[in-house]
């Protein structure tokens, strides 16, 4: 049995022609999703995915921005509604202490009492460290911190069930000093904000973000077998796949993934 990976979102925060990037790991009838993105858009997402809210028992968040903790909310809403009805066996959040800190609050602004009640219950927290290995159902993973220069961000190195290992960069150029957890993967997954020929209208560098060819070549410098490219402009959604692979394909010679929202690969 492989993993499938479902890509919710693919773009970045300022998106519009599709949603912010987010995606969930199925295995086995377990649901793994690392972000949300930026409102309760996730929970249209997940529908038209067919993946249901109370298959999600484990959620990763890498950071605190709007396009990655909104949608969280969302997801902690309904799945604390369902709790209370019997109907989720439970949700395990992993994060750091930023980010739980966040969510707590917002928890707090925004919930009932009814739902605020199922934290720590049904919903939990468990809050990573730098380094810290920890089981999100059939995933075996470890968190890096990718070491921002504009907020504290997670990635992580997991392996799959079947001993392949997937390694999520969060949504900001690779760091060498987190080689250890990023090399080798077999699929690596990392933002690439527009296309280096769009550098000068989008402006990544400015915004600590890369390139689609950035991205290829630091994937070819930490020998990964497949590179996924997401987090992207969507100002030419029609084309992006074959620009983004085509620019990917000049620094990088392994397969090359650029996803639409919505669509899946077997892993």
């Amino acid at each position: 049995m492989n993993t499938k990976i479902t890509f919710l979102g693919t773009g970045n925060a300022l998106v519009t022609k599709c949603y912010n990037t987010c995606f969930a790991l199925q295995y086995a009838g377990d649901t793994f999703l690392t972000d949300a993105g930026g409102g309760n858009t996730i929970l249209a997402q997940l529908e038209k995915a067919d993946i249901s809210v109370s298959s999600i028992r484990h959620l990763f968040l890498t950071h605190g921005h709007t396009d990655h903790i909104l949608g969280v909310i969302w997801i902690i809403r309904l799945a604390a509604s369902l709790y209370t009805r019997g109907k989720h066996p439970g949700l395990t959040i992993f994060c750091h202490d930023e980010c739980e800190q966040k969510l707590r609050t917002f928890c707090q602004m925004t919930l009932t009492a009814k739902l605020q009640a199922v934290l720590d219950n049904g919903i939990k927290f468990v809050r990573l460290t730098n380094g810290e290995a920890f089981q999100a159902g059939p995933f075996h993973a470890t968190a890096f911190d990718i070491l921002s220069t504009k907020t504290k961000q997670f990635g992580y190195r997991l392996i799959l069930p079947d001993g392949k290992i997937l390694v999520c960069l969060g949504d900001e150029p690779y760091n060498p000093a987190c080689l250890a957890y990023a090399k080798e993967a077999d699929y690596l997954l990392s933002e690439a904000f527009c296309l280096y020929g769009e550098r000068e209208k989008f402006k990544p560098y400015e915004k600590h973000h890369s390139a689609a060819l950035d991205a290829a070549r630091v994937a070819r410098e930490l020998s990964a077998k497949n590179l996924i490219l997401y987090h992207t402009q969507d100002n030419n959604l029609s084309a992006r796949k074959a620009l983004y692979t085509a620019e990917a394909k000049k620094e990088f010679s392994g397969a090359i993934y650029v996803p639409d929202d919505l669509e899946s690969l077997e892993i």
